[in-house]
Order: structure tokens, then C-alpha cells, then sequence
């Protein structure tokens, strides 16, 4: 059981300790061919509760992904006033949400985002609007993650905010009823959701929004695509004077039902493990269009190797070996747990860069990465915006997953191929996929061929 109450599916290969839940990986048997049905995607469930708490009427979210980070962003959100029922339709993994928006956000409140950088990001500017205080606080393990520039970013629009002169959680949102809004600059070069949080509220501000990005780089564009892709389909316009503004006119949300993606990050250890077995692995409701980061799988995939084709709605990859690669994965960097794990057992040397910013996710990935595959013998050099990955005989031991999702699924993956790997705790995954072992095994069991 995880501190949030999440139980994942019991699994013969799980071993409670303490809190954790240890985790033996699997070995494949063989070649595998598997068809997989994804839950939804975290990104955009947490972006479309947001907009329907802010628009003009009650808006259903079909095929929503119900997870830790869902779950902290729905109790967020109704602690502020927001009205979210789950429908009498349910999907293979949950409920559809109803979500009805306030007469008026209500404070006196306090929202602990947990581990969840959206919630961080996303519901700080929503917090302007109520009514009262409303104190912001996470996870131990949370705290250290960037919120300075959100807290200058939320004075420059007029919100109150003591956060006691830390510019880190925990802080307390002094809401006035509104947000006046105007022209604010940023430098969001350690977070896009910086952006993101902004953007969905700016409609909602007396004045709008003019946002500029003032740092060297942005990482995860895609991620402030996705933002904008969601803004326009309830009818509020983004426009991009340069390529680091952003201006949005003040006006109202239009409620929506949305229907939400397969989470394609969430695909990338499933598409993988036909790389490192061998074998097919077929995801359901890959879309032809999507501003997922998880969409340059495809790509990065094939570039490592991999045979890909997308038929009716449904992406295959066939897989035998992982080829040495370089890639630049500053638009995803989520990608990279993933990505490293596949470079461990890849015939040559792989380097991926692009990724400081991964340094601020639940952990600092990219040491956690590179401790992980030197820790089973293998030969990770940390870069100052990557990793340098030189394939060597890896051996079992303890894969530890530092609270976070990616890290234990990357164990997972590495395991594979590698006898007697424990993930110190499976139970982190979680945070956005609360089946991965069971869809994990379901994929070995069922799709293993001789």
C-alpha cells in the first residue's frame, strides 16, 4: 500500500518491506507478442481538469487516467470548490469525471500536491482566484522541486504570495477573488510546466496574459504545444509573437466534453521490451496526431533499431536488438529513464543529451541512471546534459526506484535481460500507471512465444 492509497495489483513477484513493495522483474522467455491497452494520459488529464474548473459549464472527461498524481490533482481542485463525480460510465480502467466549476473558488483551504509537479504548477495560479488563503505544500520528497520562478511569475500578475522569502514550497496563496494579469517574463529553463500553469488560467485574468520566456533554452515543447492544443479546443486563442511569447486575451472557457489520449509516455517500457526480447508489442489508440512528448517514440525507436507501423488506430513495434544511438532529448526529456535502460543492452555506445532538466524531476534521474546501471556492472558516465552509456555484462541486484515511476519502470525493462533484478519498490508506478505490474506480466504471459 502506497502512501496515497494505492494499492497496486497483487503480483507473485511482489515482496512487501516496510512501505515499499519489492519487486522481482521478469525475465522474457522468448520472443513476445502482445497487444496492450494503455490508460490515459497523466498530462492531459491534469490539464483538462484544470480547464473544465475554469469554464463556463460542466464538461466530462472520457477515458481520464486515475492515478496518485489524478487523484492529487482532483483533491486539489475540490478543495478549491470544484464539483468532479465520476459518471455512470466506466472504461477498462475507471470511471469517466464530470467536473463542474465553482460560482467562485473558496479558500481557507490547503493543497498537498504530493510528488506532482502539474499540481505544483498548474493549481498555484488557480489559487489566485479564490477566495481566502490557500496554502500549498507537498511530499518531503517534492519540496525541493523548482517553484521560485512561479512565485515571481504569480507577483508579477498581481497574486499574493508569503512564502516566507524560501521561493519553495510550502507557500500560502493570499486569494483576492481574482487575478489582475499583464505582461510577465519568465525563465522557465527548468520546468515548461512554468509555462503550462500560466497559460491555463491566463483567459480567466482581468487583463489576460503576456508571457515571455526570458532563459537559453526551453525544455519539453511539446508539453506547452499539448497546453495550447487544449486552450484552442475550448476556445481561447494563444498567439506567439516570438518564438519564447506567449499572449492570451482575457475571456471565458468553453465547457467541453474531451475525450483523453492513451498516455504514449507511459507505452515507452511496453514498445521497448520487444527491442530487448525480441518479438512484437502492439499499443491500442495510438492517435495519427498528438502533441505527447510519447509521439517521438516512433523515431527514437526506430533510430535504435526498432520496426515500426501504425494501422487502425494501432502502433507496432517488432524487435530484435538494440543498436547503438545518440539523441537529443530536450523535447522529452521524460523519455530518457526509458531511453538510458534501452542504451544499457544496445551493441555499442549510446550518449543522450538534452536532459539536465530531468536533474529537478522526483529525483535527480540523471545520477539515479547512471548509479542504477553502474550498480549491475554496467558503464554510465554522467554528462553535464546527459548520459554517456558504454554497454557492459550487467548482473542482478537492487534497482532502486528513488520515489519515482520512471526509475522503476526502467528497472523493469533492464530486468528483462538481466536475471535477478529487485525493484526496491514497484509501487511507485503508481503515480501514473497503478497497473504497471500487472500489464507488465500480462504482456510476458500472454504474449510470450516459443
Amino acid at each position: 500500500m502506497t502512501h496515497d492509497g494505492y494499492s497496486p495489483h497483487p503480483d507473485p513477484g511482489a515482496v512487501v518491506a516496510r512501505d515499499a513493495i519489492a519487486w522481482r522483474a521478469p525475465q522474457a522467455d522468448g520472443p513476445l507478442r502482445a497487444e496492450l491497452t494503455l490508460p490515459g494520459s497523466k498530462s492531459l488529464t491534469g490539464r483538462e481538469l484544470v480547464l473544465a474548473a475554469l469554464a463556463d459549464g460542466t464538461s466530462t472527461l472520457v477515458a481520464p487516467l486515475h492515478s496518485q498524481d489524478s487523484a492529487r490533482m482532483i483533491d486539489a481542485l475540490r478543495t478549491l470548490g470544484v464539483t468532479i463525480e465520476e459518471s455512470e460510465h466506466t472504461g477498462p480502467y475507471g470511471p469517466d469525471l464530470v467536473v463542474t466549476p465553482p460560482a467562485s473558488f473558496r479558500g481557507g483551504a490547503e493543497v498537498d500536491c504530493g510528488q506532482a509537479g502539474t499540481v505544483m504548477r498548474f493549481v498555484a495560479p488557480l489559487a489566485g482566484f479564490a477566495r481566502g488563503d490557500v496554502r500549498m505544500t507537498a511530499h518531503e520528497t517534492a519540496l525541493h522541486r523548482p517553484m521560485g520562478e512561479m512565485i515571481h511569475a504569480l507577483r508579477e500578475v498581481g497574486v499574493d504570495v508569503d512564502d516566507g522569502g524560501n521561493w519553495s514550497l510550502p507557500f500560502t496563496v493570499r486569494g483576492h477573488g481574482h487575478v489582475r494579469g499583464g505582461e510577465v517574463h519568465l525563465d522557465a529553463s527548468r520546468s515548461s510546466q512554468f509555462v503550462s500553469g500560466l497559460l491555463l488560467s491566463a483567459a480567466r485574468f482581468d487583463v489576460g496574459l503576456h508571457l515571455i520566456h526570458t532563459g537559453r533554452r526551453l525544455p519539453s515543447i511539446p508539453h506547452i504545444d499539448m497546453t495550447i492544443e487544449c486552450l484552442a479546443h475550448r476556445g481561447v486563442r494563444v498567439e506567439r509573437p516570438a518564438p519564447n511569447e506567449w499572449v492570451v486575451a482575457a475571456g471565458p472557457l468553453r465547457a467541453k466534453d474531451v475525450a483523453i489520449e492513451p498516455d504514449l509516455s507511459n507505452a515507452a517500457p511496453f514498445l521497448a521490451a520487444a527491442m530487448i526480447a525480441g518479438g512484437t508489442v502492439s499499443v491500442t489508440g495510438w492517435p495519427a496526431h498528438s502533441t505527447q512528448p510519447g509521439a517521438m517514440l516512433t523515431e527514437i525507436l526506430h533510430d535504435a533499431g526498432a520496426r515500426l507501423h501504425r494501422r487502425g488506430g494501432v502502433l507496432t513495434l517488432t524487435g530484435s536488438g538494440v543498436r547503438a544511438f545518440d539523441v537529443d532529448l530536450s523535447a522529452a526529456g521524460e523519455l530518457a529513464p526509458t531511453i538510458v535502460g534501452l542504451a544499457a543492452l544496445a551493441d555499442g555506445v549510446s550518449t543522450i543529451t538534452g536532459i539536465g532538466h530531468i536533474r529537478l524531476h522526483e529525483t535527480d534521474r540523471i545520477r539515479a541512471l547512471v548509479d542504477g546501471i553502474n550498480a549491475l556492472g554496467g558503464d554510465a558516465q554522467e554528462l553535464p546534459d546527459g548520459i554517456r552509456v558504454t554497454p557492459r555484462p550487467l548482473h542482478g541486484g537492487v534497482w532502486r526506484s528513488h520515489h519515482d515511476h520512471r526509475m522503476a519502470t526502467t528497472g523493469a525493462l533492464i530486468g528483462l535481460a538481466v536475471p535477478d533484478v529487485v525493484i526496491d519498490d514497484i509501487g511507485v508506478t503508481a503515480k501514473t500507471l497503478p497497473q504497471f505490474a500487472q500489464l507488465w506480466r500480462q504482456m510476458l504471459s500472454e504474449g510470450a512465444t516459443a
